[in-house]
């Protein structure tokens, strides 16, 4: 059975994080995984999932399956946090998942099966376990363009281009926040103006939200899926809990359906359901039971609010830190764009041959594409880190 089995290519994102714990160096930097982290270095529990985790550990009295779709409570508090407290919900449906990619898979395999002429189109560049995750339904994956690796903002007349020639068999797949692995994102306005392409055009809109939160704050991170849930007649959302409840490896996400009536919202939601079953069968609880706690208690809601609010800060001061440092260290504005950028990450744009001197001659690790994890920063680190991309890629 398993004599003949060929050995799979490491994952990029996995082996730079294998090589870095066995790098011996005690001054390294680890700026690769996409996970928030403290002054300290460290990815904390937040205290509000600390206290939910109390309380559902005092008040659980069993742990039977929670059903296909998973807890209608958590299902609701997702919805609120995606669509809005008081966004219709005749037409929407959703299913707990086991992560954000879960609810990726869920999607893709829905559609996959159903309309298997479709083709999805991911952004360029995109992350990369997107193709992986989303081809497994067969559909042939195709990229739009989207980032501009000179002005290091997105290319939005060729992006808009590209989806106009889009139609009813094309699935569009869009970073609703915080663009992985960029960092740069539509505005508001031009948010409006690929929804109505979605209207003229008829492609289908697959959002992934897994950042809602991180970039400026809950209500403005949301508006690309407010303003399509208000435009376009389907779609679908992918959503995670890990970045803004920080319960990575709770695996805790949702899929949402929005359908052209009740009727039809109520088989894509039937329909979700059997393809969960022949995935996963039933979902993980835990995490998910933490965030419906957590949303359902007005003052526990509040104190997450403030302990969001302040990462954000956080990630927002390490943003213009970082550029204005960069912008007197290279006596240039080339780096500015870190400051403008939203989320966890950046895409710096410097070379490959840059970015391997970066981790061999200074032990900083990002990503071969250039992308690095803002969040993963430390402001005692930052002259380091400084100081090593001046001597990589060289004063104006």
């Amino acid at each position: 059975m398993f004599a003949n089995l060929p050995v799979p290519p490491e994952d990029k994102i996995l082996g730079l994080m294998r090589q870095f714990r066995e790098d011996p160096r005690e001054h390294k930097i680890d700026l690769c995984v996409g996970v928030y982290a403290n002054e300290k270095g460290e990815t904390i529990i937040l205290d509000t999932v600390k206290e939910a985790e109390q309380r559902l550990y005092d008040t659980q009295k069993t742990k039977t399956y929670v059903g296909i779709a998973g807890d209608p409570a958590f299902n609701q508090a997702m919805q609120q946090i995606v669509f809005g407290e008081d966004y219709p919900t005749e037409r929407i449906r959703a299913v707990q998942a086991p992560g954000g990619s879960g609810a990726l898979r869920l999607i893709s395999e829905l559609i996959g099966r159903h309309k298997p002429d479709s083709r999805i189109w991911l952004s360029t560049p995109t992350w990369p376990n997107h193709a992986a995750l989303l081809n497994v339904a067969g559909m042939p994956i195709g990229y739009y363009p989207y980032f501009d690796y000179d002005t290091k903002t997105v290319d939005f007349e060729a992006m808009k281009a590209a989806l106009k020639t889009m139609g009813p068999q094309d699935v569009v797949v869009l970073h609703g926040c915080c663009h992985n692995p960029t960092g740069a994102n539509l505005s508001n306005e031009q948010w409006d103006e690929v929804a109505q392409i979605a209207v003229d055009t008829s492609f289908f809109p697959f959002f992934d939200v897994a950042y809602q939160g991180f970039g400026d704050d809950l209500v403005t991170d949301a508006y690309s899926v407010r303003k399509f849930a208000d435009t376009v007649e389907e779609m679908a959302v992918a959503t995670s809990c890990s970045k803004n409840f920080g319960i990575y490896r709770d695996r805790v996400g949702c899929a949402f359906v929005m359908a052209k009536n009740a009727a039809e919202a109520d088989v894509a939601f039937k329909q979700l359901q059997t393809v969960a079953r022949s995935i996963y069968s039933m979902p993980p609880d835990h995490g998910a039971a933490v965030v419906s706690i957590i949303w359902n208690d007005p003052e526990l809601r509040q104190k997450w609010y403030d302990e969001l609010e302040a990462i954000t800060a956080r990630m927002l001061g390490l943003r213009k830190m970082l550029a204005e440092k960069l912008h007197v260290a290279t006596g240039s504005d080339r780096f500015d764009f870190i400051a403008d950028h939203r989320g966890m990450f950046s895409m710096l744009g410097i070379t490959t041959e840059q970015v391997v001197a970066l981790r061999e001659k200074h032990a900083i690790y990002i990503v071969g594409d250039s992308r690095m994890n803002i969040a993963g920063l430390r402001i005692d680190l930052m002259d380091t880190l400084v100081n090593a991309l001046v001597d990589v890629t060289g004063k104006e």
